[in-house]
């Protein structure tokens, strides 16, 4: 990997992290561009460590908000009388709906970092999870607020934030279908998947974070890395915030499946992916 490299690879994370496109579907494709060994347990490191720069944008961007929580989490602990409080509850949201994906991240961590990183299943699953979010378009009611959450949706949304862990699914995708599917406005459901992403890809950026030593990759390179991701996801959240609140997750369908169609017929065909 070189400083190139870097650059590239920040820009389509911080571009993807939370776009129901998939991040890691994308990043394995570009290190696959790149002549970058997909499996390789540094460059999975990579992928994972220069997450926390996207982190950072969503904590910077919350800031107000995760302060909020935060302090009617410890608020509704210490007094009974606060915890009927939204903030109260998206702070128990918030660790309920991590425990899943940390649960099935820990145990399937090798099959995750290795037959996982696949452009089979990237390619696969990009087609198949579009057929997922407009069937969550379609069925959505979208009749329930933030302030109607209750924790039966963050358990179930919780759930299914473990299918992004098969890259090409999209973890905003898995969140925000879910989300859709029970009830909940779209503009709550991408919120919520917002703050469900700080525990869960924090947590994976930290774990990985060893794996970068020894592998090649400098400490310059993940710095680059992080920093673009971080620059460039802050805009593309406050973006799509703007564009949920408008519009349906449909319209990232057609896209889907252009690059997972794209993905699949290079590899039937055995054609070599463009560098």
């Amino acid at each position: 990997m070189n400083y190139p490299d870097s650059v590239l690879l920040g820009v389509v994370e911080g571009l993807t992290e939370f776009l129901p496109v998939s991040s890691t579907g994308h990043l394995t494709i570009a290190e696959k561009i790149l002549g970058l060994k997909i499996d390789d347990p540094g460059v999975t490191a990579y992928t994972a460590v220069i997450q926390m720069g996207a982190i950072v944008a969503v904590i910077l961007y919350f800031r107000h908000d995760i302060v909020s929580i935060v302090r009617g989490w410890f608020r509704g602990l210490a007094h009974a009388e606060h915890r009927r409080d939204l903030d109260y509850r998206m702070g128990w949201y918030a660790i309920v709906g991590t425990i899943p994906v940390g649960i099935v991240g820990l145990v399937f961590k090798n099959t995750i970092d290795g037959p996982l990183r696949s452009l089979w299943w990237v390619g696969g699953a990009l087609v198949v999870w579009s057929v997922v979010l407009l069937i969550a378009e379609v069925a959505a009611s979208q009749r329930r607020s933030e302030e109607q959450l209750n924790l039966r949706d963050a358990v179930v949304v919780g759930i299914v934030q473990c299918a992004a862990l098969v890259p090409g699914v999209s973890r905003s995708g898995a969140t925000i279908s879910a989300g859709l599917l029970r009830g909940i406005d779209r503009v709550a459901a991408t919120r919520l998947s917002f703050f469900l992403s700080i525990p869960a890809l924090l947590a994976a950026g930290l774990f990985e974070l060893k794996d970068i030593s020894g592998s090649g990759i400098s400490a310059g390179q993940t710095l680059v890395g992080t920093v673009i991701a971080f620059v460039v996801a802050y805009a593309t959240i406050a973006w799509l915030l703007r564009f949920v609140s408008h519009h349906s997750i449909a319209w990232f369908v057609p896209y889907r499946m252009i690059v997972g169609f794209l993905v699949l017929g290079f590899l039937i065909t055995g054609a070599a992916m463009p560098n």
